[in-house]
């Protein structure tokens, strides 16, 4: 019967497929009238965002959202490189990872009932409920290097094991030998947002490009 066909009819715009990944995660190119000298990628919420001026040709758009998706995938590999592990995305990788940091750096001590992300933390990396054995990671965490998320999970697996800040608890984490490195690094994430100094692409360590190949600082519009 007519007007039953699947094929699309004269002059009809196929849907376009939607962007992903190499490993399957969706893709998002935004456009900025404010941005017009670089290109940035870098990771939101599980997401892949590029941003480009919105002066760019779509050819510019494919070339561009190509080349810096290959960037957050090398950048990926780097970060996984030191556990032997793709970085934790969904609740259940968290876990594991966390099984994984406790046996490492605690002997296995440190067992949690749950360990998952939530996006309704805004003033706190992560969180711990020792009384259940819970623990909770803002999803603002998850484009920052490795090196920082463990130390996060690790400092709520402590906390499974001494509830307070004092000396035994920051003698669990001496173990790990990233722990200064990354405690610098948060605070200077928050000084810089607290004061608006850092966009969501400059917190989240992805990488700013200008068109000539140059890169550059991120947030550098």
């Amino acid at each position: 019967m007519s007007g039953q066909s699947g094929s699309p009819g004269p002059g009809a715009v196929p849907a376009a497929t939607p962007l992903t990944t190499a490993d399957g995660a969706p893709v998002v190119v935004r456009r900025s009238a404010r941005r017009r000298r670089t290109v940035a990628a870098f990771w939101e919420d599980g997401t892949a965002v590029v941003a480009i001026p919105a002066s760019f040709s779509r050819a510019q758009e494919r070339e561009w959202v190509h080349r810096m998706l290959e960037k957050l995938r090398l950048q990926g590999a780097r970060g996984a490189r030191g556990t032997g592990r793709r970085r934790p995305r969904s609740d259940a990788d968290l876990a594991a990872h966390a099984a994984e940091l406790s046996a490492k750096y605690f002997g296995g001590r440190a067992v949690p009932s749950s360990v998952r992300w939530v996006t309704n933390q805004n003033s706190r990396w992560g969180s711990a409920t020792p009384s259940e054995g819970t623990i909770r990671l803002s999803a603002k965490l998850q484009p920052m290097p490795q090196w920082v998320i463990d130390y996060v999970l690790l400092h709520e697996l402590a906390h499974l094991l001494v509830a307070g800040h004092d000396a035994a608890f920051w003698r669990l984490l001496q173990a790990y030998p990233e722990t200064e490195r990354a405690k610098a690094f948060l605070d200077g994430v928050s000084f810089a947002t607290s004061r608006g100094l850092a966009s969501a692409d400059a917190a989240g360590g992805g990488y700013d490009e200008a068109p000539d190949g140059t890169e550059v600082p991120a947030g550098a519009h």
